[in-house]
């Protein structure tokens, strides 16, 4: 079991960051992904395993002003 900002969600054998967020349906540009609070940067997402037990947050950049 894994932790999807703040969602238990099952895990999967082989899961990263970049195929968890097209699981979960997450498409927006500007997307920051922490695992257990480091920051995962996004060319890393194909090769960044999630393991049993990780904590998972996405969060979605909103520019204002």
């Amino acid at each position: 079991m894994i932790k999807v900002n703040g969602r238990d969600r099952e895990w999967e054998k082989n899961l990263t960051v970049d195929l968890l967020l097209k699981k979960c349906k997450y498409s927006f540009p500007l997307i920051m992904v922490k695992v257990n609070g480091k920051y995962i940067p996004k060319e890393k997402y194909q090769n960044t395993l999630i393991m049993d037990g990780d904590d998972v947050q996405v969060i979605h950049s909103i520019a204002g002003g």
